[in-house]
């Protein structure tokens, strides 16, 4: 169980700085050992931002994955960049999101990369804060590789992808981490058309050697690429199959869908902490901490304060950084003002 009522956290990602954006760019320009501490530099501003907030659990904001998923590609032996279908031009949406081919075996000799993130993260932080990481489920890491003779659809895909989940979430585990989110936006956003039996059979595999080892959780949502959705955005198809997950906490998206089926919050509490997203990262309109505090009661009419925590929709990197610390600063002060401390 966590330890604070009404607990303030966040999902994983945070905007990069903007120099970071313009390096990363230019790699070809730096030493080793600039890029080293390029990258210390990134992940101590998104601590400072989280810590100055005042957030109960922070991240290193992903500061080194230039997409929250893409990025673990890098470390799988077996994929080749394919951008034939992808569309170049127009409204920027989920089809300008690279395709990949599966050439070979896949294989993670060096594990995914997320237990350093962890490890850096442990050595940069403060004392106080509970540190977590976040790794994407084997079906949405899945979802931008093409099948082929060797792996016949996504569910085979999946499959193969599953072992190098489950031992990254093992050895995050073995380094001390005790706040996991194993990201699955894909199985929220097909619930309505996939088989979500199979969706949570999947994830159960993927999470049994962490369970009981770590507060773990699953952030379920229905798309944030460029601050727009893709999924079809209703909790009902989710139900009653992802109450199975077994999870200590679920994080569901609800301010950037107005709370629309807030009541349905209720039978995930029944089973587990539920994490509610009242901060809208898709919407420049920073939220007052009036406003938070008036989302939160609304979710304790149906969550319980000991099982209830208070994030964002969904991780902030496709949110500029201004707003993103007013929204996490107020987030706080709100919550704050419910626990009946000085959040003014």
């Amino acid at each position: 169980m966590k330890q604070q009522p009404i607990r303030t956290t966040v999902v994983g990602s945070y905007p990069f700085p903007g120099w970071l954006e313009f390096s990363s760019q230019n790699l070809n320009k730096f030493g080793a050992a600039d890029i080293k501490e390029m990258i210390e530099d990134a992940v101590i501003a998104a601590i400072h931002d989280q810590v100055t907030a005042g957030l109960d659990v922070i991240t290193d904001g992903e500061q080194t994955r230039l997409d929250f998923n893409l990025s673990f590609y890098g470390f799988i032996n077996g994929i080749e960049a394919n951008e034939t279908e992808t569309r170049k031009f127009g409204p920027p949406a989920h089809d300008q999101r690279g395709k990949n081919n599966i050439v070979s075996q896949l294989k993670a000799p060096r594990g995914l990369g997320a237990v350093e993130e962890y490890l850096r993260l442990k050595k940069l932080a403060p004392a106080g804060p509970t540190l977590k990481a976040s790794v994407p489920g084997p079906y949405t890491l899945s979802g931008r590789l093409m099948p082929n003779e060797m792996y016949k659809d996504r569910y085979a895909i999946t499959e193969a992808l599953m072992p190098f989940v489950s031992k990254e979430l093992e050895d995050l585990v073995a380094a001390g981490c005790t706040e996991i989110t194993v990201d699955e936006p894909s199985m929220s956003c097909y619930a309505y058309k996939e088989d979500t039996k199979r969706f949570a059979d999947i994830f159960n595999r993927t999470v049994a050697p962490v369970v009981g080892k770590c507060h773990l959780s699953t952030h379920l949502c229905f798309g944030n690429f460029k601050g727009r959705p893709v999924g079809y955005r209703s909790i009902k198809p989710m139900l009653p199959d992802f109450l199975d997950l077994t999870v200590d906490e679920v994080h569901i998206e609800m301010a950037n869908r107005e709370f629309a089926e807030i009541e349905l919050l209720a039978v995930f509490a029944e089973k587990m902490d539920v994490a509610v997203g009242i901060i809208d990262v898709k919407n420049y309109y920073i939220e007052t901490p009036a406003d938070v505090a008036e989302r939160i009661h609304r979710c304790l009419k149906y969550v319980p304060a000991e099982k209830l925590s208070v994030a964002p929709d969904c991780g902030l990197s496709q949110t500029a950084r201004w707003a993103a610390r007013q929204k996490l600063a107020n987030m706080v002060k709100g919550a704050k003002m419910v626990r009946g401390e000085d959040g003014k």
